[in-house]
This record gives structure tokens, C-alpha cells and sequence, in this order.
């Protein structure tokens, strides 16, 4: 039986034991429905032999040897993490397009007895919930832009507002950066692993309830944001957060511990500036990283890397922000209390 997607709610809902994405590892790779475990039942080079025998020899010796290498897979896979899975398990299992890959791998399931089934088509019909959600439906929610210089504390506070009622979304987590030259946080999804992400993330939201985003530019890493989603924050009403720049260096210092004791890591961030700024700057800058003054590489740079340039972004904002002033950023939940009566009184 094959499992209808018409929506993301759809998707959401899904209560399948395993989700089994039996396409090449490359394809699972670049992206694949949430949850879901690769047991590809042609690797990436036997995919790419079928694809080149149905080209140049004919579909019929295309399907033969692609089914001989199905079945060698997955006898592979029976033997190996299928191994131990009991008489009711539940899968689900998708390729491509819904097609051979997918339905040859169910039957050999359903023939061992196991309620399995597959997506009618395939991985192109969640890619296509994803891009009509995101690209071509109206945007549908009211966002408030959580603002503020770097080293303010955003990306803590807006995931402290969910306990206090808020809906977030944490575009920098979905996307595995920390929006600033020094945020990468592990591998960043690809372009489309992303969107699905955040397809998901606003899926599961409330439209009647406002929804708070970190600031961001137009993209998070090498993550592009999609244009209607950009465009809701640009016009969106703006809580920003002013604290003294020492409290911000000091914030710094502590959120960014992991590069902090990379100082290999930190002072070749700090020389890729070099076009940016004069040279004795970066050499001073330099100087306080070898010298483990941190605090004073974080004001230093605050102070003429990043602040000008969110000012002269947010000087393009058409709505002023409101202000919520703090003299120290030792006391975030105090903070997030504070962020989240602005933001129910918007």
C-alpha cells in the first residue's frame, strides 16, 4: 500500500517504526525525509552502471542487472541492521520517485511478512511539499526579529522563550551556524536539507501567534534563506537588546569557549579579516589572541568589525526597534522574561 503525502501535517504524522530512504548514499546525503535511515539498494557507482546500461544498451538489460543488485543489497541489509527486527515491525520506504527501487525492496519485506509500505512518489513528492511551503504559498505568520549587536546573547535568550510560551524558530540551529565568521557548528546542511528542516519547524506552529526569529542576514552560513520568509523579516517588528560592549566581550568569551581553546582556529579567523582591515589592526588583533587576551580580541572587534556593519544593516530596517537594556548578560532567563512580555504585547 502506498502512503499519500499531501501536506506537511501529513508528514509530521507519520508513525512508521523506520523510515528507509532505499536511494543511493549521495542522494541521501544532499537530503532525505526527516528521520529517515539510508539502506540504499544500489550504491552510488551501481546506480550510476543501471543509469548508463539503460542509456547505451537497453531498458530491459538495465532492469535485469539492476534487479540482481537489488536483491544482492538487500539480502545485505536483512543480514545486517535488519537482522534483529521482529515480526511487527514497520517500515516505511521511499526512493526517488516512488518507483522500482522502492517497491522492489517492499515486496521482498512484505514477503517475509512485515506490514511495510512505500511513499507514493517517493522523495519528489516531500521535496515538493517543502517548496510549495516555502517558496510558492503565502507566508503565513506574524514574525518578531529578536535583534541586538554580536555577543548580546540572541540565540540563548530565543531558546529559553519557548518555556515562557513564545514560538521560536532558531534558524541558526537548523542551519548549524552561528550567523558570524566564527559560527560554524559542525557540518552545515546542504540547501535543501535546510529547507526541509525549516518546512518542518513551521509546519509545526501556530499562524493566530507570532513567531520569534534571531536577526540574520540573507543567509546562515552558506544556507540561503528563502525570499518570502527574508522579506517577512525585513518588515517585521524588531525587540532589540542593548548591552554594554564589555558584557557582550565577556558573553562572547564564554558562548564561544570551543574556539576560544582553538587558538590555531581563532587566529586564522582573525587573519582572514585582512581585506576588511588595516594591517596593524589585525596584527594587534592577532597579538591579543597569542597573548590569550579574548575579551579584548571580541571588543576589538565588535568595536570595528561588527557593529558598524549591524547598524548600517539595521539603518535598511523599516520599523524601529524596541529596546530591552541590560547592564550584564549574567542573568539570561531574566532576560528571555523580559523579551517575552514584549513580545505577547506586540
Amino acid at each position: 500500500m502506498a502512503v499519500v503525502l499531501t501536506s506537511l501535517a501529513d508528514v509530521l504524522a507519520l508513525d512508521f517504526d523506520d523510515i528507509i530512504d532505499v536511494r543511493a548514499p549521495a542522494e541521501w546525503a544532499e537530503d532525505h525525509l526527516p528521520g529517515a535511515i539510508s539502506l540504499p539498494v544500489l550504491d552510488d557507482a551501481e546506480r550510476a552502471r543501471v543509469g548508463t546500461i539503460y542509456k547505451q544498451v537497453s531498458p530491459f538489460t538495465a532492469r535485469k542487472v539492476g534487479a540482481a543488485l537489488v536483491a544482492k543489497n538487500a539480502a545485505l541489509h536483512l543480514e545486517g541492521p535488519l537482522a534483529d527486527k521482529p515480526g511487527g515491525w514497520r517500515p516505511l520506504v521511499y526512493c526517488w520517485r516512488g518507483g522500482q527501487r522502492s517497491g522492489s525492496f517492499a515486496s521482498i519485506l512484505a514477503q517475509i511478512g512485515w506490514r511495510v509500505e512505500v511513499v507514493a512518489g517517493g522523495y519528489k513528492t516531500w521535496r515538493r511539499l517543502v517548496v510549495d511551503a516555502l517558496y510558492n504559498a503565502p507566508f503565513p505568520f506574524r514574525l518578531v526579529v529578536l535583534d541586538g549587536n554580536t555577543g548580546s546573547g540572541k540565540t540563548e535568550v530565543l531558546n529559553l522563550l519557548p518555556a515562557r510560551g513564545v514560538q521560536v524558530v532558531d534558524l541558526e540551529g537548523l542551519a548549524n551556524h552561528r550567523g558570524s565568521l566564527f559560527g560554524r557548528v559542525g557540518e552545515q546542511p546542504s540547501q535543501k536539507a535546510f529547507e526541509g528542516r525549516l518546512a518542518l519547524a513551521l509546519a509545526r506552529l501556530d499562524p493566530a501567534r507570532p513567531v520569534v526569529v534571531e536577526a540574520e542576514s540573507a543567509k546562515v552560513g552558506e544556507c540561503r534563506l528563502p525570499p518570502r520568509l527574508w522579506r517577512a523579516m525585513v518588515e517585521a517588528p524588531r525587540v532589540a537588546i542593548e548591552a554594554p560592549r564589555a558584557a557582550r566581550a565577556g558573553y562572547l568569551v564564554r558562548a564561544y569557549a570551543d574556539l576560544v581553546a582553538d587558538v590555531a582556529r581563532l587566529d586564522a579567523v582573525v587573519a582572514s579579516l585582512a581585506p576588511a582591515h588595516p594591517r596593524e589592526v589585525i596584527a594587534d588583533w592577532r597579538a591579543m589572541v597569542a597573548a590569550g587576551d579574548f575579551a579584548g580580541v571580541a571588543e576589538g572587534l565588535m568595536a570595528r568589525h561588527y557593529d558598524p556593519r549591524y547598524g548600517k544593516h539595521r539603518s535598511r530596517m523599516p520599523a524601529p526597534a524596541t529596546e530591552v537594556a541590560v547592564e550584564g548578560l549574567d542573568d539570561l532567563a531574566g532576560l528571555a522574561d523580559r523579551v517575552a512580555a514584549v513580545v505577547r504585547g506586540m
